[in-house]
């Protein structure tokens, strides 16, 4: 079961922002509510990206930022050659399977922005050319960039949900509330 994180809870800006970032994975995991595994997998629209896919990125990307932060390297090495599995389920991957993973990336994001000292703690940025070269972002910063991320993904989650069966994000939150 998900535990939400309130900002009234903590009453702070970590608890503001972990609640902002749990809204936005809750938006995620909603997608695929009553889905069997093939229409998680399905594209009905006109994109590559699949539901269950947008599970296993979102928890991935999560991952490997929370892993640079800590300065150690992501649980999974993506370039080029691999970069299009980030997307889709492969090999023995199963859709509960990748819900569990984010559950776990949560909870570890969640620990790790909590214990930290302070937000204003900073970490260099990957060395991408889509990056400026040397720069280093604070662990505000990436809160707010795992929000961002993973407010456009919820927001693709939902136009392939509506595809598939027409279900909108607000029925979702009801059939997520009512146990479904």
């Amino acid at each position: 079961m998900v535990t939400h994180v309130r900002a009234e809870a903590q009453g702070d800006e970590r608890g503001a922002l972990l609640s902002f970032l749990a809204e936005q994975r809750g938006g995620i995991r909603r997608s695929v509510l009553g889905l069997t595994e093939e229409q998680a997998s399905s594209r009905p629209s006109a994109s590559e990206l699949s539901l269950a896919g947008l599970v296993k990125h979102v928890a991935e990307v999560e991952q490997g930022w929370i892993a640079r932060a800590k300065g150690v390297p992501p649980a999974v090495a993506r370039d080029r050659s691999n970069w299009h599995e980030c997307f889709t389920l492969v090999g023995d991957e199963t859709l509960q399977g990748q819900l569990a993973y984010g559950e776990e990336v949560a909870a570890q994001t969640d620990e790790f922005i909590r214990s930290a000292p302070s937000l204003d703690d900073t970490f260099p940025l990957p060395n991408e050319p889509w990056f400026p070269p040397d720069e280093r972002v604070s662990l505000r910063w990436l809160c707010l960039h795992l929000i961002r991320e993973t407010a456009r993904h919820a927001g693709h989650a939902d136009i392939i949900r509506e595809s598939l069966d027409g279900r909108t994000a607000f029925e979702l939150v009801a059939l997520e509330r009512d146990g479904a």
